[in-house]
């Protein structure tokens, strides 16, 4: 398609107003996205948290069921590799878990993310107020808190 072809097309809208071709989404903040808790989490961990995300539909959360089983097979991961996910998001204050599941009633562990309300309390952001154990960090790490002022670049440039 050339271009004034493409500025010539026009959406479609629906009643709101809104793109009809627009799916959900799920916007994250800057204050999210460079807390020292989401910098320091591991990557099944972010994967974990964005799957469960993802499951939110705007008036359910607390009710966003996602079992290990599901986890594991959905985002290719191992069993103890989500069960240490979801411990480790626990931990840093991104979900709760709202009711624990049973394996012989086949019904999944149901959470709730603290960066959304939940049955009509505002949401907690408990992530904004986790503090890094000292021991775990190395002295001059920041979790990227502030930019590398001293950053060079690895490859010398070719002339």
């Amino acid at each position: 398609m050339n271009l004034k072809a493409h500025h010539m097309k026009r959406r479609r809208h629906n009643a709101t107003g809104r793109a009809a071709t627009e799916g959900q989404y799920a916007p994250l903040s800057y204050q999210f996205l460079r807390s020292p808790a989401w910098r320091s989490l591991r990557g099944p961990a972010a994967k974990v948290w964005l799957e469960l995300r993802c499951r939110y539909n705007g008036s359910n959360n607390g009710k966003l069921a996602l079992s290990c089983d599901a986890a594991a097979r959905l985002l290719g991961l191992g069993k103890a590799t989500v069960l240490r996910a979801f411990q480790e998001l626990q931990d840093k204050g991104f979900i709760v878990m709202t009711q624990r599941g049973q394996w012989y009633g086949r019904r999944a562990t149901t959470w709730a993310v603290t960066d959304k309300p939940c049955d009509g309390h505002l949401a907690t952001r408990a992530w904004n107020t986790w503090i890094p154990d000292k021991k775990a960090i190395p002295q001059n790490h920041d979790l990227g808190v502030q930019t590398d002022r001293g950053w060079m670049p690895t490859v010398p440039p070719q002339n």
